[in-house]
């Protein structure tokens, strides 16, 4: 008996749902896993890249494993996979444990939204495919929004450990409705070109090591470093020269990128990697560490950014067919430059009220930026390759989210050390400034309290002004986007081929 439709939406939709939620979901818990894990600033950062990384990975060989193995196995084996390595994160004791479990969740969860997309179209019939469709998008699109919010709830009530174990009932569930009700599809071989997969799998974790491990290695003093980045080059050097020139059936076709709006949309999306995944991740730590909201706080002052791109999504929905998707994604980037701006305003004394202004704004900016700039991907591409394009155009972004956070944290603590550095040299004994603060603390600059109370006082400055300098940053990556629209070429109406709906 054929399933409804609708069961089989539920299924896929709480795998990928749980997917894509955990891109977000533990940002506001960073702090507090930090402390339980003893990790630093430099390195708690790869808890969010490993997983990221992974996904970008190991996308790839998703219509490889779905030939072999048929949809319905490979998707309960990505669910099972993906609910084990969550429990496995959720009970980590060390930061090289949590890391590895991330990067093993990111492996089984990286096929999860691609083979959902798939599915929801198989399911439903050709009428009512845009309607799934729509279904679709929005969960992968407002999941990772709004998990900043549910993070730091659960952080709050329970334990940062319960940003992992919710995934356990939903995988479950998941898992037992994806038996009944998810048709299978045949089985038939594939080739695989398995060079090109794992010299480009090389190059893109070699690159991440290095901006990971950089700051706290010392970037090229460290010898693991040098190799990496020997690495990371020759792989991707080998890549691009063995797909290009080969006489195999390639991963990827990269004559995709002779395609302008294609090529545009790709870099902007790599841009968008520090502004928005590089800005949410230091937003987090700004608001427990240095404002010192606790962290269900921390993830209600994020929720309105949440709110506010799913209210931006169903205008832009409704009003695509009438305005260029260029005109949303300019508005969007302005939107994106002003809640970035007002965050380099932001002191120790901020208030709610002032929070929450940019956090509406950088919702607007993703919204009018996410799904608008994925149309012009695609509007000048033959459907024939829409579904390759689809594949590079996800890991892509994948890859630019783990390149902008690692970027922007390596970024934050490069700025803080030098703030750091130029303060400290203004505070000695004989500093007028050192005494006056001491005093009514009846302490002075010998006594080893002082001396520790001054250091807090001049790391806190240090850090305040790295916030402000890293989201300067964030709002001049967001600035040079905008020459690149120039670039986008608005094709006829007759030319314009059926845009599919890219798997975030």
């Amino acid at each position: 008996m054929k399933s409804k439709p609708i069961l089989v939406a539920i299924a896929v939709m709480a795998a990928t749902i749980m997917q894509v939620l955990d891109t977000t979901i533990i940002n506001v818990a960073l702090p507090n896993m930090a402390g339980q894990l003893n990790a630093t600033p430099d390195n708690i950062s790869w808890v969010l890249t490993s997983y990221l990384i992974a996904s970008a990975i190991f996308m790839p060989l998703t219509g490889y494993f779905t030939d072999r193995l048929g949809q319905k196995r490979f998707l309960l084996i990505s669910i099972a996979g993906f609910v084990v390595t969550s429990a496995l994160c959720g009970m980590a004791t060390s930061i090289a444990q949590m890391v590895l479990f991330r990067f093993l969740q990111g492996v089984f969860g990286a096929s999860l939204v691609p083979l959902s997309q798939s599915i929801m179209l198989q399911a439903y019939p050709g009428e009512q495919r845009g309607k799934a469709m729509a279904i679709w998008a929005m969960g992968v699109m407002v999941a990772p929004i709004l998990g900043p919010t549910l993070g730091g709830w659960l952080t709050e009530v329970v334990s940062w450990r319960w940003t992992f174990y919710i995934n356990l009932p939903v995988g479950i569930a998941s898992f037992i409705l994806a038996v009944r009700h998810v048709p299978d599809s045949a089985v038939h071989a594939r080739r695989m070109d398995w060079f090109g997969f794992t010299s480009l799998a090389l190059g893109i974790g070699a690159i991440q090591l290095v901006l990971d491990r950089g700051n706290q290695d010392d970037w090229f003093s460290s010898q693991t470093l040098v190799f990496a980045t020997i690495i990371a080059i020759s792989s991707l050097i080998f890549f691009f020269v063995y797909t290009i020139t080969g006489k195999h059936h390639p991963l990827f076709d990269l004559r995709i990128f002779k395609d302008r709006n294609f090529l545009v949309a790709c870099l902007i999306m790599t841009t968008i990697g520090v502004g928005f995944f590089g800005g949410m991740l230091l937003q987090s730590l700004d608001l427990q560490n240095f404002l010192g909201y606790p962290t269900f706080d921390a993830g209600l002052y994020m929720a309105p950014r949440g709110l506010a791109s799913l209210l931006i999504m169903t205008i832009v929905g409704k009003f695509s067919g009438k305005f260029p998707p260029r005109n949303f994604v300019l508005a969007g980037i302005f939107c994106s430059i002003g809640g970035n701006y007002l965050m380099t305003r932001f002191t120790g004394d901020i208030n709610a009220n002032q929070l929450i202004l940019p956090m509406i704004l950088q919702g607007f900016g993703m919204g009018l930026i996410f799904v608008p700039i994925s149309t012009l991907a695609f509007t000048t591409l033959p459907k024939t390759i829409a579904a390759e394009a689809a594949g590079i155009y996800s890991l892509i972004r994948t890859f630019g989210s783990a390149l902008g956070i690692s970027i922007l944290a390596t970024y934050f603590s490069r700025d803080t050390q030098k703030n750091w550095a130029l303060l400290r040299g203004d505070i000695t004994p004989y500093s007028d400034a050192l005494h006056h603060y001491l005093a009514p603390l009846h302490l002075g600059a010998q006594d080893k309290q002082g001396i520790a109370l001054a250091a807090r006082a001049v790391m806190n400055q240090a850090q305040s002004i790295a916030y402000i300098d890293s989201f300067t940053f964030a709002t001049l990556n967001f600035v040079l986007m905008l020459p690149l629209l120039l670039l986008v070429r608005t094709p006829t109406k007759e030319g314009t081929s059926q845009t599919p709906v890219i798997a975030e």
